[in-house]
């Protein structure tokens, strides 16, 4: 069984999954992903900001956010939505943007189940290109959901 808030980089293979317990219902942790208005409030690790996110939320619809650091360098991505089942699961495209160009493609996968009036969040992002591409990944990410974390929780009491 996997711990809460535990990541699993599965050493020999080019895989990330990352495990969360978050304190609201998975209807709040699923809005804060997808509302525009939600994510650029938790988005990017620890230092940036999310000054842009755009999201049609559908099978076949394409989302693109910008990540900002704290010396002003911005990172846009994009995908595409491939599954979404409202409160339970998204599946989509992640590919970094560089010049306008995307970059390497992989699959994100986050669900969301409902554990004690929590949600276990699960997201698994595959295939990366290299073991320190995923460990990057790893740790913007973690950082990302320790953000969420919070901002879900601070939802909750409001």
């Amino acid at each position: 069984m996997i711990a809460a808030n535990d990541t699993d980089v599965r050493q020999d293979k080019l895989e990330l999954v990352i495990t969360r317990i978050l304190d609201a219902p998975p209807v709040l942790v699923y809005k804060a992903w997808t509302s525009p208005e939600h994510m650029v409030r938790w988005m990017g690790p620890k230092g940036f900001t999310a000054p842009s996110a755009k999201l049609d939320v559908r099978e076949g619809g394409h989302y693109r956010a910008l990540i900002r650091s704290a010396e002003g360098k911005d990172y846009w991505f994009r995908g595409t939505y491939r599954e979404v089942v409202e409160n339970q699961r998204l599946v989509f495209t992640f590919a970094w943007e560089e010049d306008g160009e995307r970059g390497q493609e992989n699959l994100v996968t986050v669900t969301f189940a409902e554990e004690g009036g929590k949600t276990r969040m699960t997201f698994k992002q595959a295939p990366f290109s290299t073991l320190e591409e995923r460990d990057g990944h790893e740790g913007g990410w973690s950082e990302a959901f320790d953000k969420l974390g919070a901002y879900v929780a601070g939802l909750r009491t409001a």
